[in-house]
């Protein structure tokens, strides 16, 4: 089948970025295409969910997966406009229930910052705008939170040593958004960061165990979208081709994995949907995901092979 005239059939949130990724298309229809997300289909869906006081849910980090950080979060993913103002209203509302410690944030009654919730603040405040004057101290918490082995763990609170998938994908977004924000004196840090981490990822295959060569969770080969929180491997993959690291023999595993599950008519499936509350189901699980295709055949183009 003609997998792009099938992608081009979806959503303004999977056209804009098969426009812009997997075709010649000009920046201008690129836009134009984008545009539409506020007004048509899932964004505008979501927009029309927005509670009268700004926040989604009712809520600020809960209830997941509909508040107003998870509702943001997907309306990232989406690619709404970042000077919407549904979505300042919405960053204004976190930047009220924010708590700050040390320049890490949370928003729920807590000692100390969370490293999981300061990554997806950070990348959103950097996307959409909004907690100015934090941006940088935010930033500058979760360089001082990176462990010995690269990555970060929200459980070092606890006394962890050792970085988790979960935590480092989160944090490496968030740094990479705010990076594009071009902040003086950082960048240089924020890069060398980054790069730690992707070497984290990298070194560990995306998926095993550096100590025993298992592979950790055998969840994180089952693709889904959206990911909230969670790690999966295509989400790996698709931050390093966002990043524009450089392929290397370290991802070879990770892609052949990615091959193995294209169908025969060239497209990827759902194949796992994370449970609890949403505000609609935008694609069904077990069948063909203009979601999961976008971002394989993006990553396929990031390492050269189609």
């Amino acid at each position: 089948m003609d997998v792009l005239a099938w992608l081009l059939e979806g959503d303004p949130s999977i056209r804009w970025q098969v426009l812009r990724d997997l075709t010649p298309a000009t920046s201008e229809d690129v836009e134009t295409e984008r545009s539409l997300v506020a007004t048509t289909g899932w964004g505008a869906k979501l927009l029309a969910l927005q509670d009268p006081d700004g926040k989604w849910g009712g809520g600020h980090y809960g209830p997941k997966w509909i508040s107003t950080t998870y509702t943001l979060r997907l309306l990232h993913y989406l690619g709404l406009d970042t000077s919407h103002p549904a979505a300042r209203r919405g960053m204004d509302r976190l930047f009220e229930r924010a708590e700050w410690y040390d320049g890490g944030v949370g928003y729920f009654v807590t000692v100390e910052a969370e490293t999981c919730v300061t990554g997806m603040t950070l990348s959103l405040a950097s996307y959409f705008g909004g907690f100015d004057g934090y941006r940088e101290p935010m930033a500058k918490w979760l360089l001082s939170q990176q462990l010995d082995d690269g990555g970060w763990n929200c459980m070092t609170r606890l006394g962890s040593i050792r970085s988790s998938f979960n935590t480092t994908i989160l944090v490496l977004e968030g740094l990479l958004e705010f990076e594009r924000t071009r902040p003086a004196g950082l960048i240089r840090a924020i890069r060398r960061a980054r790069r730690r981490g992707e070497d984290y990822l990298l070194d560990r295959h995306l998926m095993r165990s550096l100590s025993t060569g298992e592979i950790i969770n055998p969840s994180w080969t089952r693709f889904s979208f959206p990911p909230r929180w969670h790690y999966d491997v295509l989400r790996g993959l698709d931050y390093l081709q966002n990043a524009g690291a450089r392929p290397d023999g370290r991802s070879d595993e990770a892609i052949e994995l990615l091959f193995s599950k294209r169908t025969e008519d060239g497209r990827w499936k759902l194949q796992n949907h994370h449970s609890g509350r949403e505000h609609f189901r935008m694609e069904a699980t077990g069948q063909p995901s203009r979601w999961n295709t976008t971002r394989a055949l993006r990553v396929l183009r990031w390492c050269g092979v189609g």
